[in-house]
């Protein structure tokens, strides 16, 4: 996240536009129902999942109503159950309707890749190794998706092209080589901006320790690569693992000893969580049914 935008504004940001996308000028259905009625609303999850994404869905909500009240049944970054109630929502009926759609949006994508990330977390547990994201985000939903990853108990890598150099095969051939790239890197990147740089095979491991990488990328190695690669490195460099990773080979992976496995799809293969919303009007109305 950029220095001068705040988590909040950042928040507030995404959860306008996602408001503005959906409503446009009116929400002509809400308007079905009296304007000062007020109502109450319960979220249910229909299946195991991480819950993550509580300030973005909390956020829809006021914007619209900002004396909504919302009672969470469940906290942020817990695993939840088929069935479980995991917040009572009590506003303006007309800003529940209105707000309910981009809200659950929100608590939808955002729990499954908190609860993806959970997954792959737990695969390496005791290995030693830890699980990064990527820059493979949803467009609009880097701050959101690597907030999620950290809730699932991931590590975030770079936020974006300004918060670190990562220096590729084709920055390598355009520099002239690997020593070349890293010296240009080194004289070019603010303090406290990590360096980092990528290998397709072993020699080319070999000169980026040579010049001194202290954090290389591994790009598609298989396993017996990374092994010796891990051998190669004998604790010179923080060695990360990218491409090919699945939760069916990730153990194994992660047994080579490598520092790092990136994973793509925590964030851009997600399913959304199915969650439920019901609303009753008060005063004895009947139930609204979600849409």
């Amino acid at each position: 996240m950029s220095n001068d935008r705040s988590f909040e504004s950042e928040i507030s940001t995404l959860v306008r536009a996602a408001l503005e996308e959906d409503i446009g000028g009116c929400d002509f259905t809400a308007m079905l129902v009296p304007a000062d009625r007020r109502a109450h609303a319960t979220v249910i999850s229909r299946e195991r999942a991480v819950l993550c994404g509580a300030p973005w869905f909390e956020q829809c909500f006021r914007e619209i109503d900002g004396a909504v009240d919302i009672d969470w049944r469940a906290k942020e970054g817990t695993e939840v159950s088929p069935g479980d109630t995991l917040c009572e929502i009590h506003g303006n009926a007309r800003a529940l309707l209105t707000a309910e759609r981009a809200a659950l949006n929100f608590l939808q994508a955002l729990s499954a890749t908190a609860s993806a990330t959970r997954a792959y977390v737990a695969a390496v547990a005791g290995t030693g190794a830890c699980i990064y994201d990527t820059r493979k985000t949803l467009p609009g939903l880097r701050v959101a998706q690597k907030y999620a990853v950290r809730v699932g108990g991931g590590h975030n890598h770079r936020m974006g092209l300004y918060a670190g150099v990562l220096i590729k095969e084709n920055h390598i051939a355009v520099a002239g080589g690997i020593a070349q790239a890293l010296r240009a890197a080194a004289e070019i990147a603010p303090a406290g901006i990590p360096l980092q740089i990528e290998v397709e095979n072993c020699a080319e491991l070999e000169e980026a320790l040579v010049a001194g990488a202290k954090l290389i990328l591994l790009d598609n190695f298989n396993v017996e690569q990374m092994r010796h690669a891990v051998r190669i490195t004998a604790g010179r460099a923080e060695l990360e693992a990218s491409g090919g990773i699945t939760l069916s080979n990730l153990r194994t992976v992660a047994e080579t000893g490598v520092d790092r496995i990136s994973i793509g799809s925590i964030t851009k293969d997600v399913k959304a969580i199915d969650l439920s919303m019901r609303i009753a009007l008060h005063e004895g109305r009947p139930d609204v049914p979600a849409a």
